[in-house]
């Protein structure tokens, strides 16, 4: 089953279920999926898991950029709501690579392209981006091939 799919499936599931919640966000989901699919003209074949877990990405990278700005401003609420799309979202997501594969990996690229000073971060990170895929979170990517490019 396609990953498309599944999220028809499950939003199905939650709107008869009564969680309405749930419903809404994959529905907002799916819209999301079917304007990425008119804007690159793939509105018959559709898009890969691939293209679709990045839009996914994308949406979750939203809700945490709404996160932070509710909480600065002391809107508690708002801000839960966004956690528990982001949370329904990242169960689409693959298993993200933690703090330490990342590092080995950001190691590796590094080595493998002889990279030196902060001028190659765009280089390493574009490799590792490339390897991870969406199993990497970018923000993480960043901080840690900085981290390591400016030693």
């Amino acid at each position: 089953m396609s990953l498309k799919d599944k999220i028809q499936e499950d939003t199905k599931t939650a709107l008869l279920g009564g969680d309405r919640f749930a419903g809404d966000t994959l529905r907002n989901l799916k819209a999301a999926i079917l304007d990425e699919e008119v804007a690159q003209g793939k509105r018959d074949e559709g898009l890969s898991d691939e293209d679709i877990e990045k839009i996914i990405a994308r949406e979750i990278k939203k809700r945490k950029e709404s996160i932070a700005v509710y909480e600065q401003n002391g809107r508690a609420e708002l801000a839960e709501q966004e956690k528990r799309e982001a949370d329904i979202l990242s169960a689409y997501m693959p298993e993200q690579m933690s703090e330490d594969e990342l590092r080995k990996l950001v190691d590796e690229k590094i080595k493998e392209l002889g990279a030196d000073g902060p001028q190659a971060m765009g280089q390493v990170i574009g490799a590792v981006k490339k390897q991870a895929g969406n199993t990497a979170d970018g923000a993480m990517v960043a901080r840690i091939v900085k981290e390591s490019l400016g030693r």
